[in-house]
């Protein structure tokens, strides 16, 4: 049992190391705004959680090697306090992004990507005309649909290397009509229809574009392609969450052990040795 609090600032150090990771999943998560899904309000309790874990295994670390009683009872409090929010925050990550993915195209080799298929607080929430301003305005100002355009040979690339082409969520939803609108290919960003009066049953076909500065952005496909992202980029960081959440549950256990530990050393409580000998019958005599 002494050497429990060796083990836990041990475990402490590599719950530290592990905590950047973390802290990157959110970093990486806001950078991604500049060209995907544009979504700056959920990669904010990730950071805030990574750097909760960094200074509390600072803490652990320090009571555990000094037997600091205060800092582990800290330790202990606060650690614990931050499992349970990381237990919510992925519960809540995984119940958020849990429906909902592409839909086959005939003969495309990219998806396309419909709201309908979507359901909860995160659709309601990217669907929103407040939030959708923002979204919509970040995307284009990220130049991320110019960017899907090739020249081979002084010329667009045709229709049959598009159509063979494996398009991000945000460029299939945002940057190009939906396949079932029956649009002709003119460039990556220039689609013109054959028959309004064929058009499918798709508001997304009228609201489609050709102006650079409008294209889908305002269609529920866009909307559908940023739900998309945001589910594949949040499945990638949760992974890792749920990693660091079983290390930290580990260190937790140990640390309880090393608290214990400490408290019976400042009571200058011989080890092992104290419950046996009130364990002894009173008439039995050496």
């Amino acid at each position: 049992m002494r050497s429990s609090n060796h083990l836990i600032g041990l475990l402490n150090f590599l719950t530290f190391l592990l905590s950047i990771p973390i802290l990157g999943g959110g970093i990486w998560l806001s950078t991604r705004a500049n060209n995907t899904d544009c979504m700056h309000f959920l990669q904010w309790p990730l950071i805030v959680i990574g750097v909760a874990i960094m200074v509390v295994s600072l803490a652990g670390f320090a009571g555990a090697c000094y037997r600091n009683t205060f800092l582990m009872y800290l330790y202990l409090w606060v650690m614990f306090l931050i499992i349970v929010v990381l237990i919510g925050f992925v519960i809540f990550a995984y119940v958020v992004t849990d429906k909902g993915s592409g839909r086959p195209a005939p003969n495309r080799a990219y998806e396309d990507y419909y709201l309908p298929d979507y359901s909860g607080w995160l659709k309601d929430r990217v669907a929103s005309d407040e939030y959708w301003r923002k979204i919509s305005s970040c995307i284009r100002d990220s130049d991320v649909c110019r960017k899907t355009g090739r020249v081979v040979g002084g010329y667009p690339e045709s229709a049959d290397v598009y159509y063979r082409r494996k398009l991000n969520p945000i460029e299939s939803g945002c940057c190009k009509p939906p396949t079932e609108c029956g649009f002709t290919y003119a460039n990556e960003t220039t689609w013109n229809p054959i028959n309004s009066a064929l058009t499918v049953n798709n508001y997304d076909c009228n609201r489609w574009s050709n102006d650079q500065e409008q294209l889908c952005y305002n269609c529920n496909s866009c909307k559908a392609g940023v739900l998309a992202s945001l589910r594949k980029s949040w499945r990638k960081v949760s992974i890792i969450n749920i990693v660091v959440l079983i290390l930290l549950v580990i260190a937790y256990v140990v640390a309880c052990a090393a608290f214990r530990n400490n408290r019976r050393m400042d009571n200058d409580e011989p080890y092992g040795e104290t419950r046996m000998e009130k364990s002894r019958p009173s008439w039995i005599h050496f």
